[in-house]
């Protein structure tokens, strides 16, 4: 389809061009990359030479490396050793000899951030408590209980206090809701709104005693009355990097803290880059956090002061709230909870994915990430921070396809040319030799109609070998991209296909009429494909954005436009009547100036922060330019010289605006189903 499409186009009488040219003729930067499993140490010089030669032979223009364990039997190259440094010192240099760019992960595994290098105190954290009951009307000298965490996935031998509160007329732990760990934090839950159901705390009184408190043992004198003491701290959640083998395997890395991230960068890729020389930056370009699977964590040492300058307000007297108490009322105790799920997901932005990305830069190399998996992250947010955002697709149905068009919309939003993906993985049932190109054409070329522009192919597993067929495996997973595939010979043909469609993918601009704005409710992704195509009609295509996004955007000629070029005729509001301050000046700028909204009536801010006067400010907006009193279920008002609308299907908001479809065919039946991609390039 891509082919005949392509052919139409340049069966024209116009004169041969760049555009052309870059698609009879890819550059190499249009070649498919794959990921390079390095087996438990299992690697040699002439496997490595012979591994790279066969992939330039192929058209492969890019290897990411790893080193991973599946249980397959230990080689002599452990990682980060002398002879595993020196290995991969000559697969950067036969990289460079045959003009392949290298990527290398952060660590050990493939998940996340870690290694043997990290301590205690700079790994990820978690908050922790004890409580215990005592009675006032004198002195109280007590060793309080160890404080224990909601959840830990493996015992650490580390623990730090952060204060000591003295809490009366609330007896023990309040009932918790059944998303508790959701909402303070700990688990990932995705688009958590304040629930404001509930009572006050009443008479409840809480007193910071922290300065009566050293060692594990409160020196206290009490006010008459039962006194709920609770001990508050943190520990390490105890994840590890996987799957590594063990002498790559530690403690996953704080993502919350720049100078912990450091110091995991120092651990190993630091090594790696010193001893590539001056390559580094060029054979070795690149460096990735592959898709995030180490569960999330809500503290970090510096939290305090984050959250000061993050929120405007000192958090120090709602902690109790983590610990499942209610501090003034419900209310208050949610809009907490909001800013505290919208700290963590900025700092992961700020201090994990983004420093990253600079320790990269700093050394001339790029950064590569999957911003998706089960931290408190948000996830467009996380992925504006990387050079080349990706996302995944497995074999045979497209599985977590969907990571591809939310790393689709990072790069059109944020104008990244390179959108990439891990890219037919498998299991040992779809993998296992089965898999050849003719299976892999029809679902690469869906994934390119998601907005993918590299295949990244998982995988390649590194062979050491020059004589055993078929040779080495990566266990169980993947589809098998290597030298010893029947097929091998034969690949070349396919990959040109491949960087052809690359080339002209990589170029111009993305056509969408529908922005997304998918809220500020940390930790959040993209809606579904499949959930947004019941909202955005056939013939018409999306992106999604994130607040960041959102702030940078004006309106040209009724159009939404961001700096990254992408222009858009709506936007589109999440089902929510909350936004901040800052959000619901910006949509009523973009409406003033001529742009087409559709979205409820925000109507409060769900933050504490500056409360209540921010929520007043909210809804002056909200009235200004929605209307104010009682809306009908569904309707439309100018503002300014532009429109909003609600409760309207956006099908007929765009018929009514006579915007045709981008793309249309017939007949429409169950048989013909057509998906497609749209890039202006020129004119």
């Amino acid at each position: 389809m891509l082919v005949a499409l392509a052919a139409l186009v340049l069966s024209s009488t116009a004169p041969v061009d760049a555009l052309q040219a870059s698609f009879q003729n890819p550059p190499p930067s249009a070649r498919p990359h794959t990921w390079w499993h390095w087996m438990n140490g299992n690697v040699t010089k002439v496997g490595i030479t012979k591994d790279l030669e066969a992939m330039k032979a192929a058209g492969i223009g890019g290897a990411q490396m790893f080193t991973v364990d599946q249980d397959i039997p230990h080689g002599p190259a452990g990682y980060g050793g002398t002879l595993w440094r020196e290995l991969t010192s000559w697969a950067v240099k036969e990289a460079d000899r045959l003009g392949i760019e290298l990527c290398i992960h952060n660590c050990a595994g493939w998940s996340s951030s870690g290694g043997p290098w990290i301590k205690p105190e700079d790994a990820m954290q978690i908050l922790a408590w004890s409580t215990t009951e005592e009675t006032g009307g004198g002195h109280i000298s007590a060793v309080l209980p160890p404080i224990q965490a909601p959840q830990v996935y493996a015992r650490v031998d580390y623990a730090k206090d952060i204060a000591v509160y003295a809490i009366q007329g609330q007896n023990g732990i309040q009932k918790k809701p059944d998303d508790f760990l959701a909402r303070t934090g700990v688990v990932r839950g995705d688009g958590i709104q304040p629930n404001f159901q509930g009572g006050t705390a009443g008479d409840a009184r809480f007193i910071d005693i922290t300065e009566h408190f050293s060692k594990g043992k409160l020196e206290w004198d009490a006010p008459e009355g039962e006194w709920t003491i609770l001990r508050l701290g943190h520990v390490p959640t105890g994840k590890d990097n996987h799957p590594a083998p063990p002498e790559g395997d530690g403690l996953e890395v704080d993502k919350l803290s720049k100078s912990a991230l450091e110091k995991h960068w120092a651990g190993l890729m630091a090594k790696v880059v010193h001893d590539a020389g001056p390559l580094a930056g060029k054979s070795l370009n690149n460096s990735l956090i592959d898709s995030y699977e180490v569960g999330s964590q809500n503290w970090t040492p510096l939290m305090r002061e984050d959250f000061k300058k993050l929120r405007g307000y000192d958090p120090q007297p709602y902690l109790p709230v983590l610990a499942g108490f209610t501090v003034v009322s419900q209310e208050v105790s949610e809009r907490f909870l909001w800013d505290w799920r919208r700290t963590i997901a900025d700092l992961y932005a700020t201090n994990y994915y983004e420093r990253f990305a600079e320790l990269c830069h700093s050394v001339g190399m790029v950064a590569s990430s999957e911003p998706y998996g089960n931290g408190g992250f948000d996830n467009i947010q996380a992925g504006s921070k990387a050079d080349i955002p990706m996302g995944e697709f497995w074999i045979p149905g497209g599985m977590a396809s969907e990571s591809v068009k939310l790393a689709a919309s990072v790069a059109h939003v944020y104008g990244k040319p390179v959108v990439g993906a891990e890219s037919f993985t498998a299991g040992e049932m779809e993998g296992a030799w089965k898999e050849e190109p003719a299976k892999f054409k029809a679902l690469g070329d869906l994934m390119y109609t998601y907005g993918l522009n590299r295949y990244i192919f998982h995988r390649y597993a590194m062979q050491p070998w020059t004589d055993k067929l078929p040779g080495m495996t990566m266990g169980p997973w993947g589809s098998h991209i290597d030298r010893t595939q029947t097929w091998w010979r034969e690949a070349a043909s396919w990959l040109k296909y491949v960087a052809r469609c690359q080339s002209v993918l990589q170029q111009g601009r993305f056509v969408a009429d529908v922005l997304y704005y998918y809220g500020e409710n940390a930790p959040v992704d993209m809606p579904n494909p499949q959930d947004m195509r019941r909202l955005v009609p056939q013939g018409f295509d999306y992106d999604g954005c994130d607040a960041g996004a959102l702030m940078s955007a004006k309106v040209v000629d009724g159009k939404v436009v961001l700096p990254s070029g992408a222009t858009y005729r709506v936007l589109m509001l999440p089902d929510s009547k909350f936004m901040t301050p800052k959000v619901a000046a910006a949509v009523a700028a973009l409406v003033d100036d001529g742009a087409t909204v559709v979205g409820p009536r925000p109507e409060d801010t769900p933050s504490l922060t500056n409360y209540p006067a921010a929520g007043a400010s909210v809804k002056a907006v909200g009235e200004s330019v929605w209307g104010s009193g009682d809306l009908p279920p569904s309707g439309t008002r100018s503002s300014g010289k532009g429109k909003v609308f609600w409760g309207t299907r956006l099908a007929a908001i765009l018929e009514n605006g006579k915007v045709a479809p981008d793309f249309d065919y017939a007949p429409k039946n169950y048989f013909n189903k057509l998906v497609y991609c749209h890039r202006v390039i020129g004119d």
